[in-house]
């Protein structure tokens, strides 16, 4: 289960995120997060171009509130992020959508090479990460090696990445494609649980489906075609780096924005959302939708 959050940060390709195991105090609930609406059934409907179904014990918030809950943990406005997660909060996924056009899926992957640019690329990203207080994080390997499934049309891998002091974490991020854009799915989850996690992440992205005109196999001659491949989607996907210290767990980049997206939040907040479904708490007006 998630201890507690330190630091998350989504970005383009030098994104970043970070989060602690330290037990925290717990703490009131703010009056911004008992008032979202989490959607407890149905279909969680994605950036008008998508939908999920909300499994029995989980839940959803649609754009606006998830930009609230992003913002009350320290975080600029967001337009195009969705959320789903288990009421126990043992993990979550955030989703975003980029326009990019129909991504052309018979590219080769070349696992190593994708490897060595994003190590390549560390240097760079350090230097932004300096910019933000951060220390540094390096790229070790893959503990998932990108693979794509045609059936599904996603693009799946994990990152093992290393901070300075040689604490270790792992990033697994989705890519579903569509006819007019690219559907990043990624999931944030502590690395003590993280086999059982993604287990529990790819069984509710079966529940995914592109709205009807929006299918990667609707795709028709005239359509936007992107101008990147498979390859630049996991190259665009690396700013999924994370730092472990005792603990920490990762949120992934999206490539879509060129701005860094910090969360922060500890033990005790994470608590409180948890009471919304399970405790006397979720009982308060506004609490739940």
């Amino acid at each position: 289960m998630i201890k507690s959050i330190a630091a998350a940060v989504l970005g383009l390709s030098l994104s970043l995120g970070l989060w602690a195991k330290t037990e925290a105090p717990q703490q009131e609930l703010p009056a911004e997060i008992k008032a979202l609406h989490w959607q407890e059934s149905g279909k969680g409907e994605i950036a008008g171009k998508a939908s999920i179904q909300i499994p029995a014990g989980y839940a959803f918030l649609g754009q606006s509130d998830t930009s609230k809950l992003l913002q009350a943990f320290g975080n600029p406005p967001s337009s195009n992020h969705f959320l789903i997660a288990p009421k126990s909060l043992d993990w979550f996924a955030v989703f975003s959508y980029d326009d990019s056009g129909y991504v052309k899926d018979d590219e080769k992957i070349d696992a190593d090479e994708l490897l060595k640019s994003m190590q390549a690329g560390d240097k760079a990203g350090n230097e932004q990460r300096k910019k933000l207080g951060l220390e540094a994080l390096y790229t070790e390997g893959w503990q998932v090696t990108p693979h794509y499934d045609n059936n599904t049309k996603r693009l799946e891998w994990g990152l093992r990445l290393r901070d300075e002091s040689g604490a270790k974490n792992v990033n697994y991020t989705s890519r579903i494609l569509g006819r007019e854009g690219v559907m990043s799915a990624t999931l944030v989850s502590d690395t003590e649980t993280l086999a059982q996690n993604t287990a529990e992440f790819q069984k509710v992205l079966t529940g995914f489906n592109y709205n009807a005109g929006q299918t990667y196999a609707e795709f028709k001659n005239g359509d936007k075609v992107a101008a990147i491949g498979l390859g630049a989607l996991v190259l665009g996907g690396a700013a999924a780096v994370a730092t472990k210290k005792g603990l920490w767990g990762v949120i992934a980049g999206f490539f879509a924005a060129a701005w860094k997206f910090i969360a922060v939040a500890v033990v005790g907040l994470f608590a409180g959302i948890r009471r919304l479904f399970t405790g006397k708490k979720a009982e308060e007006p506004g609490a739940q939708s």
